[in-house]
């Protein structure tokens, strides 16, 4: 078996072994398996958060529904990666998109998740012929540069918000948008929060693996143990005139049940048939390409980042066969959409495994079997409270941030293009309005400084695409 394996991967090409692949699939594993419980919580909606909102099923139930999808998107994604790129890379939804599908595309744009889901497949299958007839360098040529280098820095500060508001460390102001929870320090939420937000980046710091996993399950535990000895979270979800967005809740689902019904994900998959019935082309099409670029720019990104770590870059610092893990990620998103989820992508976290020597596919291999077994603990989802599964969106955040270091600073034309994507993003709460910010102004300022070498003519059919959609949909009495 042993042999077999070695040869199907090529062990003694890469100078690996099949012990040293199995660990690096099992670190992998740990510090990304934190995503099957934060994407549900993110996606599935309930009377205040915007979402999946599925008729006739409780919230409970419908996490779990969501946890199945996420793990098979996850697993199907690592596992094509794994047998057909021959790489060690994990794939699952990605945080980032998950939030733009909920709050942007389903809450601030009222399209509904049936929707939303069927512009998720329709750019995975776009993804997926973009890759197959090899046109990924015109692709990449269509977005500014700076505009690509800044999205990251832009989702992380959109998830931070997202993230300390479920945390209760923030809260919403009538006068200032947004301030401090007033009644921080008299909120078990927010105290078990930050306390498990600090211990998680101390964690994350010493470089322990599984570290937000870990970061999660003890700041659980710990909300448990504070809801037995008789805290409650304050009950109002107004406080001086300040909103705390999320549920007052402690605790997740107490009633943890192993039940069929966990695994019936029937009302999610194929809901993208129905919500392509009643599709607003100019809307759909915003999001479908928003979407799509993320997806595959975050994905090419990270491809690159964790080959240059696994020593796979050639002499002009590309990937050879990036075109394979881009269509296994592609693969993923089509079937996650077709299921009941958000977009996949390929997880920077890879690099931990690489970093222990997974050098082939069968590193994925382990981490795509993982997310098969883990099937068996999809009820335990439910129990996971809000503010503990978004904690791991501000760790994330900051590590994001870094990706600001990219931009060149010192270059006007690429700083504010850079700038603007960074700063809407947040601050329209849509990583959509973020990057059009971007792609309009890129070659405005371009123009302006009369530096044209830069600016093609798909740069200009890009902005005025973006700038038709804003005119239609923020003037009254045009739609």
């Amino acid at each position: 078996m042993a042999g077999t394996l070695a040869e199907f991967f090529g062990f003694d090409e890469y100078g690996t072994d099949l012990g040293t692949e199995v660990t690096a699939g099992l670190t992998t594993f740990l510090t990304m398996s934190y995503i099957v419980v934060v994407n549900p919580s993110i996606l599935v909606g309930t009377g205040e958060k915007p979402g999946i909102v599925l008729e006739g099923v409780g919230y409970a139930q419908t996490l779990q529904m969501v946890a199945v999808v996420t793990l098979i998107a996850a697993a199907v994604a690592t596992l094509v990666t794994a047998l057909y790129a021959n790489r060690p890379f994990g794939q699952a939804p990605g945080l980032g998109l998950n939030a733009f599908f909920a709050f942007t595309v389903v809450g601030a744009l009222g399209v509904p998740w049936q929707t939303a889901l069927a512009a998720v497949v329709v750019e995975g299958l776009l993804f997926v012929v973009l890759t197959l007839i090899g046109a990924r360098e015109y692709v990449v040529k269509l977005f500014p540069e700076p505009v690509k280098r800044s999205v990251g820095a832009g989702i992380g500060l959109f998830l931070a918000i997202i993230g300390l508001q479920a945390m209760h460390v923030t809260a919403g102001d009538p006068a200032t948008f947004l301030t401090l929870n007033p009644i921080l320090a008299a909120d078990p939420i927010a105290v078990v929060s930050v306390l498990g937000l600090l211990l998680t980046a101390g964690l994350y710091a010493r470089g322990v693996r599984g570290s937000i996993v870990l970061g999660i399950l003890l700041t659980t535990v710990a909300s448990y143990g504070l809801a037995a000895l008789g805290y409650a979270a304050p009950e109002a979800t107004q406080a001086g005139g300040v909103s705390l967005y999320t549920p007052a809740s402690l605790t997740g689902s107490t009633t943890i049940t192993y039940s069929l019904a966990a695994y019936d994900i029937t009302p999610l998959a194929g809901a993208f048939v129905e919500g392509l019935s009643n599709v607003d082309p100019a809307t759909f099409l915003f999001v479908m390409v928003t979407f799509f670029f993320v997806d595959f720019f975050d994905t090419a990104g990270t491809l690159v980042g964790v080959g240059q770590v696994a020593g796979f870059l050639d002499e002009n610092g590309d990937l050879p066969d990036i075109d394979r893990p881009l269509l296994a990620d592609a693969i993923g998103t089509t079937v996650g959409g077709m299921l009941g989820t958000s977009t996949v992508t390929t997880y920077i976290e890879s690099s931990t495994g690489v970093e222990v020597g997974g050098r082939t596919g069968m590193t994925a291999l382990v981490v795509g079997l993982l997310f098969l077994a883990s099937l068996a603990l999809v009820p335990l989802a439910a129990a996971v409270p809000i503010h503990a599964s978004h904690l791991a969106l501000v760790v994330v955040a900051v590590i994001m941030l870094g990706n600001v270091t990219e931009i060149e600073w010192d270059d006007a034309t690429e700083a504010i293009p850079a700038g603007l994507t960074v700063l809407i993003m947040p601050f329209t709460f849509s990583i959509a309005y973020g990057i059009a910010a971007g792609i309009v102004s890129y070659p405005i300022v371009k123009a302006v400084t009369g530096d044209f070498g830069d600016v093609r003519a798909g740069h200009w059919v890009l902005a005025g695409a973006f700038v038709a959609y804003f005119v239609v949909r923020t003037t009254p009495g045009l739609v």
